[in-house]
């Protein structure tokens, strides 16, 4: 259901500049909550809101999926093998979202507790599935954290190089930017 197109619609950009903030931030706030004392002030309160930005990463996750999928997106630039290793990269970052997702949910709701959502609403609970449920969601949460950090490295150092050696206008593009060099007749968004 991709459409052909140049350029990224408006809000692919902006999902994926929410995203680029988000998943770090989510990051970095996990890592430090696992120094946390039962005793430190934020011994509650950070994973509570761990648990709410990771519920609204993952309506952003859906909706860029689905926009994604509504209104396509461009092809990445470089030749072929790096267009296929881009696609690849792309897919398993979006399989990596998903299952760090999936294993926070387990976590958070082994004790059949749902997820308080910024005070708003409550993603019910469905309680332990499986023996040490918590435990082994927790180490898979870990790994699969780190795994996804490593290939958004891999992916910004990526996106520069194809903005300072090749020259081409691959980030410029997902930062909203039109080619100067492209043609001013194609009209043509995702």
């Amino acid at each position: 259901m991709t459409k052909p197109t140049q350029y990224y619609h408006p809000l692919n950009i902006a999902l994926h500049w929410l995203m680029a903030l988000l998943i770090p931030a989510l990051f970095g706030v996990g890592l430090w909550m696992t120094g946390l004392d039962y005793y430190s002030s934020w011994y509650r309160t950070a994973p509570d809101l761990h648990k709410s930005f990771g519920i609204l990463l993952a309506l952003l996750w859906f909706i860029r999926l689905l926009v994604v999928w509504l209104l396509g997106k461009p092809a990445a630039g470089g030749f072929g093998w790096q267009q296929k290793i881009a696609a690849w990269a792309h897919g398993l970052m979006y399989v990596l979202i998903m299952a760090i997702m999936v294993s926070g949910y387990l976590i958070s709701t082994a004790d059949s507790r749902g997820i308080i959502v910024f005070g708003l609403f409550e993603v019910p609970g469905m309680g332990e599935l499986f023996p040490e449920q918590a435990d082994i969601a927790g180490t898979v949460h870990f790994y699969l954290a780190w795994g996804l950090i490593v290939l958004i490295v891999l992916h910004a150092a990526a996106a520069l190089k194809h903005h300072y050696v090749d020259k081409d206008n691959t980030l410029t593009r997902m930062l909203g930017r039109r080619n100067a060099a492209a043609s001013t007749t194609d009209k043509t968004e995702i």
